[in-house]
């Protein structure tokens, strides 16, 4: 009669059901050289970040933008001569750059909406934004379901909208409210205090604690969300940001001199409010968030939650049931019906 091997022995042999144990490796294979050949690839093709500052004229949503970036990227140094009005309508106007930084290569849009919440009757002021960024899905959708497709799509999807909110120092208007209810379930909203120089540090303290009494109160998920937030550390990190949301912020494109530096900053009676202060303004917190720790993940939120949102509503929108078992699907590179088996 043979001996049979011990248990432990036959425990040891047999591999795992689901294969997902880990292994030791007896020797340098080289695994993480895949970090830079994705680095490589990253700087040699670049990506591409879309931003939308909304909020009212006067509240220095073009200086803001270019703050953030160091450079001028707002609509408004693309036209010389070009007179501020304040249009009758909501107007959406795209300006597109490509960033360079240390080899890295990044197609920056910014779409401004001069004209929101400037007019008397702002009903449905909101609309046209909606519009633009619905409009940008589907531009996605019906480069995504051709037959021959390129092999990088064009993505002109909104990854991130800064809302500017005035610094009133009392509460949210129903028209920032509602704006935010709305924009908030189609892309990731931002919601920031503009001007915030105007406002002590208490009143801005307090400012802050009623947005966020007034967000929670009417169910306003503003990014980043709590739904999405899958690893711990992530949710530590996130937890501390919400905190601070909405940053209070002070937006400059000058510099001047400080203590015998150069600094970006708004020159005042009282001194120079320095940007990129933390003891001055939440500004460098919303940089880091746009920038510097969430870029990407602004993006992967865009593509899986809520492009994909609206995908499902496009595609089970199109699909009619049919006669014979067929189904006709509403084509959505010609707009003609097409019938598929």
């Amino acid at each position: 009669m043979e001996e049979q091997p011990p248990r432990e022995q036959l425990s040891r042999d047999v591999p795992s059901p689901l294969g997902t144990g880990d292994r030791k490796l007896f020797g340098y294979v080289g695994i993480e050289a895949v970090l830079d050949q994705m680095r490589i690839k990253t700087m040699k093709t670049g990506f591409e970040f879309n931003i939308m500052v909304v909020g009212q004229s006067g509240l220095g949503k073009s200086t803001m933008v270019n703050t953030l970036f160091k450079s001028k990227v707002s609509r408004k140094t693309t036209c010389p001569g070009y007179e501020e009005r304040i249009p009758k309508t909501v107007h959406l106007l795209s300006v597109t750059h490509v960033v360079e930084e240390k080899g890295v290569k990044m197609k920056l849009t910014v779409t401004d909406t001069p004209g929101f919440g400037d007019q008397i009757n702002n009903q449905n002021c909101w609309e046209p934004i909606i519009e633009y960024i619905n409009d940008q899905y589907e531009r996605y959708l019906r480069e995504e379901v051709l037959i021959s497709r390129k092999r990088k799509i064009p993505d002109t999807r909104v990854h991130a909208c800064v809302y500017f909110v005035p610094p009133t120092g009392h509460w949210l208007r129903p028209l920032d409210l509602e704006f935010m209810r709305r924009l908030s379930k189609i892309t990731n909203v931002v919601p920031v205090i503009a001007k915030a120089d105007t406002l002590t540090l208490e009143e801005r303290a307090e400012f802050k604690q009623r947005i966020q009494k007034d967000l929670k109160a009417h169910g306003i998920h503003v990014y980043p969300q709590v739904d999405f937030d899958d690893d711990p550390d992530d949710r530590l990190l996130n937890d501390k940001i919400r905190e601070k949301i909405p940053f209070a912020v002070v937006g400059a494109d000058k510099e001047h001199q400080v203590n015998g530096k150069k600094v970006l900053g708004r020159k005042t009676k009282w001194g120079v409010i320095e940007v990129e202060n933390p003891a001055h303004c939440e500004f460098p917190l919303l940089r880091d968030l746009l920038i510097r720790s969430h870029l990407q993940d602004l993006k992967d939120i865009t593509h899986n939650v809520h492009y994909e949102q609206y995908r499902m509503r496009r595609l089970n929108g199109s699909n009619l049931p049919a006669k014979d078992g067929e189904c006709l699907a509403l084509s959505s590179v010609n707009g003609e019906p097409e019938s598929h088996l």
